[in-house]
């Protein structure tokens, strides 16, 4: 281990990395530390007992804006990785004493060349070139290793741990609007995007949506209110640059993480590790942010047009969210009808029209709203959108409702039965 550490540039010594000769030693030198400590549980305590990750940290500070040892960095970051995997004291070390959070998303910018625009902005060149394999797989590792450092991250205490969390949203926001070298590294870098975005603080996901730029205000823009009448389109605009805005924001990379999950439900497997931590991701964003929740809705539900086919039929992104309402999964069901029911503002009426009222009796039982109302959380309330369609139709839709058993055992709707009950209980409590 001392040896390996020797020539992989890690030992106490001051060293630089300025032979360039010496680069394919170092690199062998950390694929072979990876190794043996993955498969050893005698180096992995060694490891705490050399202080590795002090060391690795001190390396990756020698490489950050260093070009052309991409290969070193990258196997770096993957040994600190399998560190904070294998002990949770590391991610503690990292994260407090090491500075990982800030260092580690300095390694991200470097790997994407982030020029900032304004404090949580970059500039996107959408005509740009693709990511390199090397600075792909560099950056991967690094989302791999920050999401084991934030994966205790709920709650923000102080101000600057907010900030440093904002600039990392505003680097992943970057991340999303990016491509690698091949469809399958983009899809690989995206999906560690959302995992890491899923251990960010909700009130810190705000600089995933920004306001437009005057040179994105001042372009020809079209607007989908002059291709449709829909009141609940008129907010929407597409750019000529393709450039995805609702209501002043920019939702590019809340488009691209709708887009991703809607690809990940058409794969039609792996849903619990592939899936949920999008829909997860996406529902609390909504939950907690306006703007976002109502661009989704305009995308996810919009106005219904039609209610002669049952609502998990088709092939639009509310068909197969409706579909994992009855998955066989309990963990993917539950999320599905959970990111519905937000964008419905909890509603249950508006849920029913979405998703007929089959498909939402288990996350209604779940609530105890199977008699209808709405949830815990509050929402604005919105104008009416029903479309004329929906509004000759909803008369027609009162098939099925919710019953239950009187006292006498004949059935009856669930509140009337539900307040039969209420009456008998009072009644015992006061004779006793």
């Amino acid at each position: 281990m001392q040896i390996l550490l020797r020539l992989a540039k890690l030992s106490d010594l001051d060293d630089s990395l300025e032979k360039v000769s010496e680069f394919p030693v170092i690199v062998e030198s950390l694929k072979c530390l990876c190794n043996i400590v993955f498969n050893s549980q005698m180096a992995q305590q060694l490891s705490l007992e050399l202080n590795l990750a002090a060391k690795l940290c001190n390396l990756l500070r020698k490489c950050k804006d260093r070009k052309f040892i991409n290969d070193i960095k990258c196997f770096d970051l993957r040994l600190l990785f399998l560190l904070s995997l294998l002990h949770t004291d590391i991610r503690s070390q990292l994260r407090y004493e090491l500075q990982g959070l800030p260092l580690l998303t300095q390694i991200l910018e470097s790997a994407f060349s982030i020029k900032w625009t304004d404090e949580y902005e970059s500039a996107i060149d959408h005509n740009g070139p693709p990511l390199s394999p090397q600075e792909t797989d560099c950056a991967i590792e690094a989302l791999k290793a920050l999401f084991n450092v934030t994966v205790d991250s709920w709650k923000v205490h102080k101000e600057s741990d907010s900030h440093q969390f904002r600039v990392m949203a505003a680097v992943l926001r970057h991340c999303l609007l990016i491509v690698g070298p091949s469809e399958d590294k983009t899809e690989e870098l995206h999906s560690n995007a959302v995992n890491l975005l899923s251990n960010v603080p909700v009130s810190c996901l705000d600089v995933l949506i920004c306001p437009l730029t005057h040179e994105e205000t001042s372009q020809e823009a079209t607007t989908l209110d002059e291709l449709a009448s829909d009141k609940t389109a008129e907010k929407e605009t597409v750019l000529k640059n393709n450039t995805m805005v609702y209501n002043g924001m920019n939702m590019e990379a809340i488009h691209v993480l709708l887009s991703f999950m809607e690809k990940r439900i058409d794969k039609g497997s792996s849903y619990r590790e592939g899936l949920t931590p999008v829909l997860s991701l996406l529902t609390e964003c909504s939950r907690a942010h306006r703007n976002i929740r109502k661009f989704l809705k305009d995308q996810v539900l919009p106005p219904l047009r039609d209610v002669t086919n049952r609502p998990e039929v088709g092939s639009t992104v509310r068909n197969k969210l409706v579909r994992l309402m009855t998955h066989v999964d309990l963990g993917v069901k539950q999320i599905a009808a959970e990111f519905l029911f937000v964008l419905c503002k909890e509603r249950v009426d508006s849920l029913l029209k979405y998703t007929g009222y089959g498909n939402a009796a288990g996350l209604l039982a779940a609530r105890g709203l199977l008699a209808g109302g709405r949830g815990d959380n509050w929402y604005s309330e919105d104008e009416d959108t029903d479309t004329e369609e929906y509004k000759n139709a909803k008369p027609k839709e009162e098939l099925l409702k919710p019953m239950g058993l009187k006292p006498d055992g004949t059935i009856t709707p669930l509140e009337e039965a539900l307040n039969q009950y209420s009456v008998i209980e009072e009644t015992s409590s006061d004779t006793d």
